[in-house]
């Protein structure tokens, strides 16, 4: 994994792992780790793995829904930068969103996301992000 979620678990599975994103620039979005390790992409997946993939993403919605009321949902399984089997779990919102006194705002909205490298994100408000999807899952 390039990057180390380690500390930002929200959840693990029989297959799956999922983690919240350091990067925040979408309120909520995860991470979902295929914890069997000579899995390249989504066409990998064996059939328990897509189908514990699937509970997972019907899972994830519904906790981030209670949690942060997102508008959409946007699913990434690229591989670009990290040749693994994982996939984003990208909230998206039409207004922007206050959690923890941090405005959210989904500049791209009705678009495709973007990653911006330059949205820093606390400790304190990954903490909290990740607790909020705890306890709702």
């Amino acid at each position: 994994m390039q990057e180390d979620f380690s500390n930002n678990l929200v959840k693990t599975y029989k297959y799956w792992d999922v983690y919240v994103h350091q990067n925040q620039g979408y309120l909520g979005r995860c991470v979902i780790w295929c914890k069997r390790e000579n899995s390249l992409d989504l066409t990998d997946a064996t059939p328990p793995e897509q189908k514990e993939l699937y509970i997972i993403l019907n899972k994830l919605k519904k906790a981030s829904t209670k949690v942060f009321k997102p508008d959409w949902f946007n699913y990434s399984f690229l591989g670009n930068e990290t040749r693994h089997l994982h996939g984003h779990f990208i909230p998206r919102y039409s207004e922007p969103k206050t959690f923890m006194g941090v405005v959210f705002e989904d500049k791209l909205y009705g678009h495709n996301y973007k990653t911006d490298y330059n949205f820093k994100t606390s400790r304190e408000v990954l903490i909290g992000i990740r607790d909020g999807l705890k306890s709702a899952l």
